[in-house]
């Protein structure tokens, strides 16, 4: 159990792949606290951690509003005393259309922006003040090779997991100073169920044939990077992007 009494927040923990970091976090020993902008589907996950013999607990904070980062920094201080990691993975992603750069509206790009680069940002600035207080903190934002890949038709998508890596190497130095590693865990194409409506079987049978490793990547395959960013065992690891993606794009 690498995270055994850790305090650790999940963002997006409501759903797909933010189920399975809560989960395994739970699993390594860590506290969880599970926050999503549908409450409900934060506090199913944190009863589902419950039953398993972990602790956990959910509740509703919308990424994009300073106001809810605070509450949800606040109340984790409150529950457990501390707060050491923060696991950034809320966002957009097959709730956004497709389409030409020019066609794409001002308020999708927006809307993008502010979910996937802006609340990474907010959640930083709310735990912060607590990390510093302890001296101690793991922060992990959750990328996408997309960037790498200039992946077309996805101008606003692309262009905010471009920027979580850009604020991740940003921030570093400045966090560094009190003892806060913050890096970034770069996704390749996961097939969450949402992703499988949104795709069909035949776009990731094309992904895998790309990979060296010839499945495509599962939730829990994201797990493992995680669970190691944010465990001691990375302590002397900050402002750096470890790419998960079975081979996909070399980093």
């Amino acid at each position: 159990m690498n995270l055994k009494d850790k305090v650790a927040i999940v963002t997006g923990a409501g759903v797909g792949i933010g189920v399975e970091y809560s989960k395994r976090l739970a699993a390594e020993g860590a506290r969880v606290v599970c926050t999503d902008i549908q409450g409900g589907h934060a506090e199913a996950t944190a009863r589902e951690i419950v039953a398993a013999g972990g602790d956990a607990i959910g509740f509703k904070a919308d990424v994009t509003s300073k106001t809810d980062t605070d509450a949800m920094a606040s109340r984790t201080q409150d529950q457990y005393d501390r707060i050491d990691i923060l696991v950034n993975n809320a966002a957009l992603f097959t709730a956004l259309p497709e389409g030409p750069f020019d066609e794409l509206t001002e308020e999708n790009w927006d809307r993008c922006m502010e979910v996937n680069l802006k609340g990474v940002w907010n959640c930083i600035r709310s735990v912060y003040p607590f990390m510093k207080e302890q001296r101690y903190g793991k922060i992990i934002n959750i990328s996408s090779v997309t960037w790498m890949m200039g992946r077309p038709f996805r101008l606003d998508y692309v262009t905010s997991k471009a920027g979580v890596v850009g604020l991740t190497h940003a921030i570093a130095p400045e966090l560094g100073e009190f003892d806060i590693n913050v890096n970034a865990v770069v996704l390749g194409l996961v097939q969450s169920d949402s992703a499988l409506k949104v795709y069909g079987a035949e776009h990731f049978q094309k992904f895998k044939e790309r990979q060296v490793f010839k499945r495509s990547l599962t939730p829990q395959d994201a797990c493992g990077a995680v669970v190691f960013l944010a465990s001691d065992d990375a302590e002397m690891i900050t402002g750096q992007s470890l790419v998960v993606d079975g081979g996909l794009v070399f980093h």
